[in-house]
């Protein structure tokens, strides 16, 4: 296992994190996992032991479950607090009451609470939004979160799912403020899906934040499971209730055909494919993979062994490639004059 640094920090991360929305059975995450807490024991065992010190949960996923199976897996697998770095989240309602949502200051702090209890956790290394909350303030958001960090509860704060500009706005509040500033974000991000690289790309780089990927493979599209033209394989999940994240499946089904002869020449899965090539993006902190399966965790973390070749990447890059939009391809026009020095004249 490799690890990386996660944006401005020193924390080291190792570069597939193990994420936790299939732990847990309650409501429709049921359709995801439905994990119970022999079979949690065993993968975040599995995880541990193959060098991933890094695990992502969230208060929504199975509304609490998740993280109170993933706390007591901590304590039956005896992991050492000091060498596991925990991630959790809140924004999504919790409960049918007009503040069990959201970024208040009431909110943020109940639910802190409620993760360390359930996490059997005195700190959370990363707590992380969920979204956005269009109502509250965010100085009154970022102000609780610092208030967090100064108490000890915990250590880093990040955000998952926003735009870059609201990004930059908290960033440039905390900084005025003299605020625990976001140190990531957690992003959709696949070579079936690139998105991202339009605008929250520039932004990392510019402003040394950390990139934590979530659903690299499209939702399980991008498992080796779904083919142009055949039917959706039985019991898969996008074939049921849950086909998200939103994909162009033309676009995505372009991408499969083109790794499968790379799978095929490294003798890997199209999955593993998928994954080496989300690592060879400098942005990228860590890679969430998650799995109902020992089989499929370990297919996954031995991505973190694929290495492309320079061919194989610029390959995967071109034909996954975002379409030109504007103001992107004006820039990329009018930059051309700095491309090269100047020439001095004879």
């Amino acid at each position: 296992m490799k690890y990386r640094l996660l944006g401005p920090t020193g924390l080291y991360v190792s570069e597939l994190c193990l994420g936790t929305m299939t732990f847990g059975n309650q409501g429709f995450w049921s359709v995801i996992g439905g994990l119970q807490q022999q079979e949690v024991n065993s993968l975040v065992h599995s995880a541990y032991d193959q060098g991933i010190n890094f695990i992502d949960t969230a208060n929504v996923y199975s509304f609490g479950e998740s993280e109170s199976l993933l706390g007591q897996s901590i304590k039956d697998n005896k992991l050492p607090r000091d060498k596991i770095i925990v991630a959790t989240k809140s924004t999504g309602p919790m409960d049918e009451s007009p503040n069990g949502r959201g970024h208040s200051r009431y909110h943020i702090f109940n639910e802190v609470d409620a993760s360390l209890k359930r996490l059997k956790l005195d700190y959370i290394d990363l707590y992380q939004f969920h979204g956005l909350d269009p109502l509250t303030p965010l100085e009154e958001s970022l102000s609780a979160l610092n208030d967090l960090v100064r108490s000890g509860k915990v250590r880093y704060i990040g955000i998952c799912n926003s735009p870059a500009w609201q990004i930059m706005k908290a960033l440039g509040i905390s900084r005025e403020k003299n605020y625990s500033e976001f140190i990531s974000t957690q992003s959709y991000y696949t070579i079936a899906g690139r998105d991202l690289e339009r605008e929250v790309f520039p932004l990392l780089r510019d402003q040394k934040l950390g990139l934590m990927v979530w659903s690299p493979l499209a939702g399980g599209f991008l498992s080796g499971k779904y083919q142009r033209n055949a039917s959706s394989p039985e019991g898969a999940r996008r074939a049921g209730a849950f086909d998200f994240p939103p994909l162009n499946k033309d676009r995505a089904y372009t991408c499969i055909e083109a790794m499968e002869p790379i799978a095929k020449a490294h003798q890997v899965s199209v999955a593993r494919v998928a994954l080496a090539w989300i690592l060879t993006k400098k942005e990228v902190s860590s890679v969430i993979i998650g799995a109902k399966t020992p089989a499929q965790l370990m297919d996954n973390i031995e991505a973190s062994e694929l290495v492309l070749t320079p061919e194989e990447i610029s390959q995967l890059d071109a034909v996954s490639a975002l379409p030109k939009e504007y103001p992107g391809w004006m820039l990329d026009f009018q930059s051309v004059y700095r491309a090269n020095p100047p020439v001095k004249a004879k």
